[in-house]
């Protein structure tokens, strides 16, 4: 009989572990839930804000049973395209590219409506800036003519705010200049090694990109880019900005405050995404309000309503769940 018991101990052990179970293994670990969030580079605010989202749902996994990790990437375009193909079940995006998603316009004019595209809530504001290399002689757009520009890489959100941006002051990206169509990390390298002249970014501040562009022996200045009432009346998600530069980047040539025209980060998910998923990751980052701000300086003016602001697709009806439990909705 002892035999027998034996021997059926050891068929349960090799059973768990044929499943992926070890023996001592619990049942929330067996259960748990694999997530990824896209972000974008590096250098700019969502790979950070990735990596918070991740580490305070990480410090609930018992609890929840998520276990989430963060990709850098080439931003918008590739986050929202990659939610819709199931490659990642989180990602930051531009407030316009969660707009044209919705449309099914743009980069989506193809594609159509991206109709499981799922809102969970907006971050930080976000200004469209042009920096430049301060012996290029670039002082306005109409000055890029002939010039090396980044523009972007193909995928990211800011490559069509620089495009947006340009059109708006009656500037043509594949004519008028030399356009280079590299990732946002590589730009203010290449701009102290002489090899571009200026280069677009969309991102909130400060921002890692424009410490490290400002620091060289090149020396930059921000660009104003200005004429752009006719962009907005046509598109709801901008708005005009200020990039404060002498505060932010005393590095840079500028003296003054620099205008320009934003958007807002946003968070966004899939409609096949379970609820308590996203239930779970609204409530720990609205839970932990005051710690989630503190994590970057560009959350500073973050409030929890501003955070259910600039959302163009449906909200996910995981957030929207917590958002009426906490009166928000």
């Amino acid at each position: 009989m002892k035999k027998l018991f034996v021997i059926m101990l050891a068929l349960v052990v090799g059973v768990a572990f044929s499943v992926g179970m070890g023996p001592f293994e619990t049942k929330a670990e067996a259960k748990t839930t694999f997530v990824t969030i896209g972000t974008g580079g590096i250098t700019g605010v969502y790979y950070p804000t990735g990596g918070a989202i991740a580490k305070m749902v990480n410090n609930k996994r018992k609890e929840y049973g998520i276990r989430a990790t963060v990709e850098s990437t080439g931003g918008s375009v590739f986050n929202i395209n990659a939610i819709m193909s199931g490659d990642l079940e989180f990602g930051v995006a531009q407030s316009d590219r969660q707009y044209q998603a919705v449309q099914g316009i743009e980069d989506w004019k193809d594609k159509g409506p991206q109709k499981d595209l799922r809102a969970v809530f907006s971050i930080h504001p976000e200004t469209v800036d042009l920096i430049a290399a301060v012996d290029a002689n670039i002082n306005s757009l109409e000055d890029l003519k002939g010039k090396r520009v980044n523009i972007g890489n193909v995928g990211s959100g800011y490559r069509q705010n620089a495009i947006d941006a340009l059109e708006a002051n009656g500037l043509n990206w594949e004519k008028d200049f030399n356009a280079e169509s590299l990732k946002a990390a590589e730009a203010p390298g290449l701009i102290q090694d002489g090899r571009i002249d200026a280069a677009f970014y969309t991102v909130g501040h400060p921002s890692g990109y424009y410490k490290e562009a400002s620091s060289g022996t090149r020396k930059i200045k921000f660009v104003p880019i200005e004429n752009v009432d006719g962009l907005l009346a046509k598109y709801p998600y901008y708005a005009k900005a200020v990039t404060r530069v002498p505060e932010l980047y005393p590095g840079a040539a500028n003296d003054k405050d620099v205008p320009t025209f934003g958007v807002k980060a946003t968070f966004v998910t899939s409609a096949k995404v379970p609820d308590e998923v996203v239930y779970a990751i609204v409530k720990e980052v609205f839970d932990n309000f005051e710690d989630f701000k503190k994590l970057h300086p560009a959350y500073a003016g973050l409030t929890k309503q501003s955070m259910l602001e600039g959302l163009s697709a449906p909200l996910h009806p995981g957030a929207l769940k917590y958002y009426k439990e906490v009166g928000l909705k």
